[in-house]
């Protein structure tokens, strides 16, 4: 609670936390609009795959165009100022660099950077989180033999799910589920970038003056982003997902206690100790008040006769039981908040939020019946969406994951709303993505939900 006071040290001292960011799209700018702001930070270098579209982007924010005129990393490191360009390897491996923050929302590619950042030594802060839902438990491991850390990117939905079910298991609370909330119907499963933001609640003009990704919004609406967010949640917590999916049940924030108990005392769980997603709509697509569609929530039980009296004591709003309650965060501010997760690490050696096992998988599924010759195109594209499987299920059915179904041609028929599996496209061995996917079935095998050493 007193990184602010540690980042004046820092720059008082002139020993600034020195991070290079890679992907200066929404959420890299939202973060670049609040770096200049933060004592003891100094962003050195930025690296997109098209500079001028990044410098557009920072124009968006409010960087002055002499901040980026330096002609190399080096002047930049030495005067404080940034270096734009498209190397991302010379930023790596620059040694003045402290902290790598992937923020290019491409798996793929993240994969790469993070294995190059561990190997030069580098934190890394793994904004992707695609990447992070089908190899992050391994992601982890590899960062741990480098001795650095790598961690979830404060702001974004799942660690600050788990700065909460931290917070509930430190005050010595069992937990008995943990998510986010998200505005779902079924039909959003098979939105696509053309028709998102006839749903979304922004018209395509609104959405091309904040520069919005279409492909990237569609993930969230189709239910890819809910999945591969939970996902990293129950990884980085060790909470399991539900067997057939998320369920998606709609409630206000204060319905949460009541929706979150086991079926058999009147809730939606299966079984306690599951992550969940709440709708903001009712079935009849009716908007619910006081939802939780942009925050986050943990759900929490009384297990004894004497907490119960204190909730109700203290007027807390819980199940008609008394025994289950909320707590929660009704927003997430995405990159604005991205500073946190650089000063824990930079500060504390503390990553904000990391996959701690192997728990929870996100499957891509076919939006529509897929045929021989059909390309993949990825998570919110307009044949694939991801459902959220455990682990061991879906290695066991060998099922293709999401992260993965990327530029893959489908080899057979795929009929709608099917898992996909590896036999079912040709699949792209050369890429690290994956064999470091290949290598961490293997190191879990039907093991899933081990907890990795340290």
């Amino acid at each position: 609670m007193n990184l602010f006071t540690l980042l004046k040290v820092r720059a008082a001292e002139r020993r600034p936390i020195r991070v290079g960011l890679i992907g200066a799209g929404k959420f890299g700018s939202m973060y670049l609009a609040q770096a200049p702001k933060t004592p003891g930070v100094h962003v050195a270098g930025v690296v997109d795959l098209n500079p001028a579209n990044a410098r557009a982007n920072l124009d968006r924010v409010g960087w002055s165009a002499a901040r980026t005129n330096v002609g190399s990393l080096d002047a930049a490191v030495a005067s404080g100022q940034t270096f734009l360009s498209d190397d991302w390897q010379a930023l790596i491996s620059h040694p003045a660099i402290d902290i790598i923050v992937e923020c290019t929302g491409n798996p793929v590619a993240a994969v790469d950077h993070c294995l190059a950042a561990f190997a030069a030594g580098k934190h890394v802060v793994n904004v992707t989180v695609e990447a992070d839902a089908f190899c992050g438990p391994l992601l982890a491991a590899k960062a741990g033999d480098a001795d650095v850390i790598y961690s979830l990117a404060y702001g974004d939905q799942p660690a600050l799910a788990c700065e909460l079910v931290d917070w509930a298991r430190t005050a010595g609370f069992p937990v008995v589920a943990a998510g986010r909330g998200h505005k779902w119907l079924p039909h959003f499963r098979e939105s696509t970038p053309d028709t998102v933001w006839d749903h979304w609640g922004l018209t395509a003009e609104q959405a091309q003056a904040g520069g919005l990704n279409p492909k990237m919004f569609n993930a969230f609406l189709d239910g890819s982003k809910p999945a591969i967010e939970t996902a990293a949640i129950a990884n980085a917590t060790g909470l399991e997902a539900p067997e057939d999916g998320l369920a998606f049940p709609p409630g206000s924030i204060d319905d949460i206690p009541t929706l979150m108990r086991p079926r058999d005392e009147g809730g939606v769980l299966k079984k306690k100790g599951l992550v969940e997603a709440i709708a903001s709509l009712r079935t009849d697509g009716t908007p619910i008040p006081h939802d939780i569609r942009k925050g986050v929530w943990v759900c929490v039980e009384a297990d004894t006769d004497y907490i119960r009296r204190c909730f109700e004591e203290y007027q807390v709003i819980t199940d008609p039981s008394g025994r289950y309650m909320c707590n929660y965060k009704k927003w997430h501010m995405i990159g604005l908040e991205l500073g946190l997760s650089v000063a824990s690490i930079g500060l504390r050696g503390e990553p904000t939020g990391v996959a701690t096992c192997f728990n929870a998988d996100v499957v891509a599924t076919a939006k529509r019946a897929l045929a021989p010759g059909d390309m993949l195109d990825g998570e919110g594209g307009a044949t694939v969406f991801g459902k959220l499987q455990p682990a061991a299920k879906s290695m066991a059915d060998g099922r293709l994951p999401l992260g993965l179904a990327h530029q893959l041609k489908v080899v057979r028929p795929v009929a709608k709303d099917a898992m996909l599996t590896w036999d079912d496209v040709a699949v792209n061995e050369s890429l690290s993505a994956t064999q470091i996917r290949r290598e961490m079935e293997a190191m879990f095998g039907g093991a899933a939900g081990t907890r990795l050493a340290g």
